[in-house]
């Protein structure tokens, strides 16, 4: 549903919320995570559902740090 991808080994493409504006609370604790101490961690799975039934697990990735962004509704964050 998301463009979410690995850009390399460093850095992840992210998408937010599609109603989510860059001036909104949750797209300012987004922009500003390296300034407001807020912490990020970043799990990710390769599909929604497995072999076993139900939904897939997550992959902790570990944490993040905001690199950049560009546009809003969704905001496209690098981490």
């Amino acid at each position: 549903m998301y463009r979410d991808y690995a850009i390399n080994a460093s850095l992840f493409h992210w998408e937010s919320q599609s109603r989510t504006s860059v001036e909104s609370p949750t797209g300012q604790r987004y922009v500003t995570q390296r300034t407001n101490g807020a912490e990020v961690a970043l799990f990710v799975r390769n599909t929604s559902t497995w072999e076993f039934g139900g939904g897939a697990p997550y992959l902790l990735l570990g944490d993040v740090d905001y690199v950049d962004h560009r546009g809003e509704r969704p905001i496209a964050i690098t981490w």
